[in-house]
């Protein structure tokens, strides 16, 4: 079993910045593949980012290429969601996965582990 605890969602006006973080316990961190999901109201869980066991391989959704970033900590057990130039359309619940192995996958059926979620609003 692996628990994920997000933290850092906020209220924050466009163009602005947030970092979310989650902290992983239970089983071997480095042994997951980590992902970003968001999920809007009345909207679909979306896939934001996606990165491989050591970190060296991150994939991003084409909407927050060049504006999110992900990264990770194994030695902290932590990944990172760096956000700049927000946007109201980034408003949603956001989420960290994980699954098992070193591919990073879109779909989040494939994730094994999820956190609880913490909500990012972005104002106009």
């Amino acid at each position: 079993q692996v628990q994920l605890v997000e933290s850092g969602g906020g209220l924050v006006q466009a163009g602005g910045a947030l970092r979310l973080s989650c902290a992983a316990s239970g089983r071997t961190f480095s042994n997951y593949a980590m992902g970003w999901f968001r999920q809007a109201p009345g909207k679909e869980r979306e896939f934001v980012a996606g990165t491989n066991w050591s970190g060296g391989s991150t994939y991003y959704a084409d909407s927050v290429k060049g504006r999110f970033t992900f990264s990770r900590n194994n030695a902290r057990n932590t990944v990172y969601l760096q956000m700049s130039s927000l946007k109201p359309e980034d408003t949603a619940v956001y989420y960290c996965a994980a699954r098992v192995g070193n591919v990073v996958i879109t779909a989040g059926a494939g994730y094994d582990y999820w956190g609880q979620g913490t909500q990012v609003t972005v104002s106009s």
